[in-house]
């Protein structure tokens, strides 16, 4: 790995380092940079979303509809459970994509009280044509690690993300 030096969080952990030397700072080696890189990256794939005339939620909701194969449609459920959102998050951003006609809302043929939500034809052929550069605009933000480094870093992150997940909210105040 190339020495890069030092950054803004190492900056923070020696300056705790120095006024609270009894803690044990080094967790936000980590947690330090992942919150700095997923504002940076929010900030970077927003335009590319833009050019669409998407937010990054109705990219989300199109993407999953997508990738989810023909008839290319969920149930809000389904949605609010793979975009990771909650159902009134999901709710308004379908509500958006209704009204732009790129996603439509039908009635569940097995249970008249469900609804659908369904890619439409537009819909389909804005996120096929946005996927691609969504991708380009992804392996730009990572040109400067190696393929190896790639799958390194993948590996890990979804090792942080399962120690976060098995993590439990503790008292804070003990």
């Amino acid at each position: 790995m190339d020495d890069i030096g030092t950054d803004h969080v190492d900056e923070i952990v020696e300056q705790w380092a120095v006024e609270r030397p009894e803690l044990d700072s080094t967790p936000l080696h980590v947690i330090g940079r992942i919150s700095r890189l997923s504002d940076v990256i929010d900030e970077q794939l927003r335009p590319v979303f833009a050019a669409f005339g998407l937010g990054d939620g109705d990219f989300d909701v199109l993407a999953t509809l997508r990738r989810n194969g023909p008839p290319f449609e969920l149930t809000p459920t389904e949605l609010a459970a793979r975009t990771m959102v909650t159902s009134g998050a999901v709710s308004k951003r379908v509500d958006r994509l209704v009204g732009a006609g790129l996603v439509d809302r039908r009635v569940s043929d097995a249970d008249g009280r469900g609804r659908h939500v369904r890619l439409t034809g537009r819909g389909q052929a804005l996120i096929d044509e946005a996927y691609p550069v969504h991708l380009r605009n992804e392996a730009r933000l990572l040109a400067g690690l190696s393929a190896v480094e790639r799958d390194q870093l993948a590996a890990l992150l979804r090792k942080a993300g399962a120690s976060v997940d098995e993590a439990r909210v503790p008292d804070m105040r003990t």
